[in-house]
């Protein structure tokens, strides 16, 4: 649309050193707030991890590769955070510029935290977020040398249930003037993701954080992705670890065993050792899986040899 181009075109902050660019997400009001303070705030933990809090003002960082393969394929990075925080460097900007390495192109999404001081109905938010992102890239492919039809968006524990949530719920559009819009990823990629919200395997954090305390029976199930799977859901690449104790490994196997009950193209890789929010090293083995994902894009047509 012309006003999203307007808006890249007018309110783009680039960054010419790293190859970046930083937009808004939605060019006029963003839906579903509410007034409210700008309370977002960008630090880094004891350990390192560096995080952005309170967020209200979603954005896209696009890091654009020097070398873009001929595939043209992109991805949009969901970092996790469950649903609290955004682990912004190494579940987001640290893995857009490996995928600059091998020539995709890269949008890491900022997305909203869900709040109910910020948000009229906070259950929506980060899939709003999600679905303007892949609405923008879409929209303006040839911009960025983009494929239109090589979209896919990656997710990273929580931001993994929204990646998830993205690939199984695009028919429920939450955007106010999409109509008729091609919402659906071309592809998933999913990091210890959050799948389920059930009281059996589901992260209980996340789940409060997005339906809140008293969530019903039926928007739990409805937020349980494994249970939205379909013969179109997009083809998938999934990796865990077997003692996540933070988000349970059968979060994926369940996702995948219904990826391949509906003839889903997938492929789950399960590590003995890794723990939870390892980003895109299991310091726990030599094998990188972030490899094996370049094998499977290769063997999708998604990037070449």
């Amino acid at each position: 649309m012309k006003y999203l181009l307007t808006l890249i075109i007018s309110f783009v902050v680039m960054n010419l050193v790293q190859g970046q660019e930083a937009i808004p997400l939605y060019s006029r009001e963003i839906p579903n707030s509410k007034p409210s303070p700008n309370q977002e705030k960008r630090e880094v933990r004891d350990n390192g991890m560096e995080i952005i809090s309170a967020i209200t003002i979603p954005t896209l960082t696009v890091f654009t590769p020097k070398n873009p393969a001929a595939s043209r394929t992109a991805v949009i990075i969901c970092p996790g955070g469950g649903y609290h925080i955004n682990a912004i460097k190494h579940e987001g900007l640290d893995v857009a510029k490996k995928l600059n390495e091998w020539g995709v192109t890269a949008f890491v999404l900022k997305y909203r935290i869900p709040s109910d001081a910020t948000m009229i109905n906070k259950e929506i938010g980060p899939l709003q977020d999600a679905q303007q992102a892949i609405r923008v890239v879409r929209e303006n492919a040839a911009r960025w040398n983009v494929d239109p039809n090589k979209i896919g968006i990656m997710g990273f524990s929580a931001g993994g249930h929204l990646a998830s949530t993205a690939a199984t719920h695009y028919r429920k559009n939450v955007l106010p003037d999409a109509k008729g819009l091609n919402l659906r990823p071309d592809f998933v990629v999913l990091g210890y993701p959050v799948i389920s919200f059930t009281d059996s395997i589901g992260h209980l954090g996340s789940r409060e954080n997005l339906l809140g305390k008293a969530a019903s029976k039926d928007k739990v199930l409805e937020y349980s992705n494994e249970f939205r799977v379909t013969a179109d859901t997009p083809p998938a690449f999934i990796i865990h670890a077997g003692d996540d104790k933070g988000v349970l490994p059968a979060n994926s196997i369940v996702f995948y065993e219904n990826l391949l009950k509906y003839n889903v193209p997938a492929e789950l890789h399960i590590y003995e050792r890794g723990g939870h929010g390892f980003g895109m090293d299991n310091p726990t083995t030599k094998e990188k899986w972030m490899e094996s994902l370049r094998n499977w894009l290769v063997s999708r047509g998604l990037l070449s040899r």
